[in-house]
């Protein structure tokens, strides 16, 4: 296990909004989930700067995989979510089956997307690498982490674009968003 990666697992354990929605997920029973985008790095970006835990935090991005790509499926998940929390954390967390994605990406964001085989695949095609992170309470207890593009970007508060793909058309809005609540980002556009 890598240093940042220790980092991030503890940064992770010191959430403690992070921390119970991962615990209520963990007892919901989705299959291959994760939380990851936004409340991972935006917490690391905290612990960073010495803001306080949750600064910044819009929502909790939950995507699991059910190769059921039904809207009714999905609606289910969302709606079994939406009824483990109470409010503000309710409306906090967005629930989408990654197994879906392809189905309507195209329609909202105007790029193509190819089926996803797995949640920890999606991770891949974010529009940066620092916001390529997911994390999973495990049964255990134990924080795992998937960080396909590594977490020096997260670290190092570095927003590039992802290398493996074009560059995202809201790529603008991304970084204009990130350096409204943390102005200390550099910004790679290369």
């Amino acid at each position: 296990m890598s240093d940042l990666e220790d980092r991030l697992k503890t940064i992770v354990r010191a959430d403690p909004g992070l921390m119970q929605v991962m615990t209520t997920v963990r007892g919901l029973g989705l299959n291959d989930w994760r939380i990851f985008s936004g409340a991972v790095y935006q917490s690391v970006w905290n612990a960073v700067t010495g803001r306080a835990a949750g600064y910044g935090i819009k929502d909790y991005d939950l995507g699991y995989f059910d190769p059921d790509t039904s809207w009714d499926a999905e609606d289910a998940v969302i709606r079994k979510v939406a009824g483990a929390f109470e409010p503000p954390l309710r409306e906090m967390v967005e629930v989408r089956n990654q197994a879906r994605v392809h189905l309507w990406f195209e329609g909202r964001f105007g790029e193509p997307y190819e089926a996803l085989t797995g949640t920890d695949e999606a991770l891949g095609r974010f529009v940066a690498p620092a916001f390529a992170v997911g994390v999973r309470l495990e049964p255990d207890g134990e924080v795992s982490v998937a960080a396909p593009f590594g977490l020096e970007d997260v670290f190092e508060m570095v927003l590039r674009p992802n290398p493996d793909r074009p560059k995202a058309k809201g790529w603008s809005k991304a970084v204009d968003n990130a350096r409204a609540r943390w102005p200390e980002i550099r910004v790679i556009d290369a």
